[in-house]
């Protein structure tokens, strides 16, 4: 097999784990939302703030230099099951002695007992990682969803049937600790891994400071991902946490689905791609143009019923999500133009660069959200949103001038899924003036939006003066009928979304644009 139809069928694999997972976990999530409420699921958002940031320590970064690294043998594993079950091992000991500070802080043992259960899964990611870091490196890409979407399967199983029980936030506590323990028997078993120890700390070094900046980079990330969180969750009402925690999901899943499960198949075509400044151009604006022309549509539908959404599928009590989602919305614009930066400057080495992207942005979301704190959830909102717009523009200049290409090269990418969004947007406007007075009910007015929206993008495409979105709908199209005609018929499989970002020519016109800059640093 090729190395570019392994990338392509990587990307396959990434990309339907990954969609598989969101629409699972909002299938599911519908059913959780309705047997706890917001405050169960606060609690168990706040414990999941420091056992993620532990998480980013336990793995030290250790496993992607392995995967990265020219030849791994079974003494390597070995030593990265070694490091991390012992570091593991000082972060359940850490966390069982902070455990009764942590209840009294939160004014609440609960989550005293709620932390130490949660921390015991550090003893279990060694035997998780390492046979997913050997899949990983071997690109069986297959296998490592056909993992996650069964791991997904048994966390909701133990989730539901845990809070149909009455255990409260114990429900997603105890249903991630066994995910664990599945996902571990599962990934050995694809691997063919068992574990063994080696004590070759010269070589521990070596893994360990490859690691560091990126690890440093995934802990800064996570940060500015929890921060909001963190800081109300201090308020001591749980209920906010929750129902904020809920926009931000509910904000960033488009993104996720779409521009996010995009970046690994990126940033492999880019790494490929050290000798040919012209390509590295060209998918990285492609990447851009994609995921805004994609992501879009789905924001402003999203913006437009965001009330009627959330309380058709979870219900009154979590309606208080509605307004901080409408404006957390904004934030995913941004991120759909922003991130195809992020693997751009990881695939041609300058993560220091976009480590003090990180920093900076991170700044400006703690000072931004104690500034917030008087203004509630709206505060809370607009602040991820002027922080986003701001890491936006930052790492944007900086891929610019790494790879040589000037703004309006990237406004030429967002232009088309911008314009379309501003007419979807005033097509909704105009249906709500005329059959506003007609349409009653959630259920109605998801129903006639939702399909008229659909018919609104699809005609739009196809007649747009944009030639990337003509192009994208008659792909969409042509797909959907492909489908229809060749149900079964696995020879004749269509290319999905995930296989147009990884076009291994570029189009003439694309040639003409770019001068081939010098080599990256």
């Amino acid at each position: 097999m090729s190395l570019g139809h392994s990338i392509r069928h990587g990307a396959k694999w990434v990309f339907i784990g990954n969609t598989g997972s969101q629409v699972v976990n909002f299938a599911l999530g519908l059913i959780l939302a309705r047997l706890l409420v917001p405050a169960e699921f606060g609690m168990v958002a706040t414990i999941q703030i420091f056992t993620s940031l532990a998480g980013f320590v336990a793995g030290g970064g250790m496993g992607q230099a392995i995967v990265r690294a020219k030849e791994a043998g079974k003494r390597d594993y070995d030593l990265l099951f070694t490091l991390q079950f012992l570091i593991g091992l000082a972060i359940v000991s850490f966390f069982f002695v902070i455990a009764p500070w942590f209840g009294r802080w939160y004014a609440n043992p609960v989550y005293a007992d709620l932390l130490r259960v949660a921390a015991l899964s550090f003893l279990v990611r060694p035997f998780f990682n390492v046979p997913s870091n050997m899949l990983h490196r071997e690109m069986r890409f297959k296998a490592k969803t056909a993992v996650q979407l069964t791991n997904l399967a048994v966390y909701n199983s133990i989730a539901l049937s845990l809070a149909y029980l009455g255990y409260g936030p114990w429900s997603l506590i105890l249903a991630g600790l066994f995910g664990s323990i599945s996902g571990a028997l599962q990934f050995s078993w694809y691997a063919r891994w068992r574990p063994g120890i080696c004590f070759d700390f010269a070589r521990a070094g070596e893994l360990m400071r490859y690691g560091l900046l990126a690890t440093s980079n995934n802990v800064v990330s996570y940060l500015q991902s929890q921060v909001t969180i963190f800081i109300l969750s201090r308020s001591g009402n749980a209920t906010l946490v929750g129902l904020f925690n809920k926009a931000l999901s509910l904000a960033y899943m488009p993104f996720t689905m779409i521009s996010g499960s995009a970046y690994e198949p990126v940033f492999r075509a880019i790494a490929q791609s050290a000798d040919n400044p012209d390509r590295i151009r060209y998918l990285y604006l492609q990447s851009i143009r994609l995921g805004c022309i994609y992501t879009y549509p789905i924001y402003v539908l999203l913006y437009w019923l965001a009330p009627e959404a959330i309380r058709f599928f979870y219900g009154a009590n979590w309606l208080g999500s509605a307004e901080p989602l409408s404006i957390l919305i904004f934030a995913g614009f941004f991120m759909s133009i922003g991130h195809p930066a992020g693997a751009l400057l990881a695939a041609i080495n300058l993560l220091g660069k976009e480590l003090v992207i990180q920093l900076v942005n991170l700044v400006i979301l703690i000072l931004g959200m104690l500034i917030a704190i008087p203004y509630g959830l709206k505060g809370a909102a607009w602040v991820v949103v002027f922080s986003q717009f701001v890491g936006m523009i930052y790492i944007t200049f900086v891929a610019c001038q790494a790879i040589r290409i000037r703004f309006v090269d990237i406004a030429h990418a967002v232009i088309p899924a911008a314009v379309h969004a501003i007419i979807l947007l005033i097509s909704l406007a105009m249906l709500e003036k005329l059959a506003g007075n007609v349409i009653h009910g959630d259920f109605l007015t998801l129903a006639f939006f939702g399909t008229a929206a659909a018919g609104i993008i699809v005609l739009g495409g196809l007649f747009s003066p944009f030639e990337a979105m003509r192009a994208e709908s008659k792909k969409m199209i042509g797909v959907v009928r492909n489908r229809l005609a060749l149900a079964g018929n696995k020879n004749n499989e269509s290319e999905n979304f995930s296989n147009r970002f990884l076009s291994t020519s570029i189009p003439p016109h694309s040639r003409k644009r770019f001068v081939v800059g010098k080599r990256f640093y």
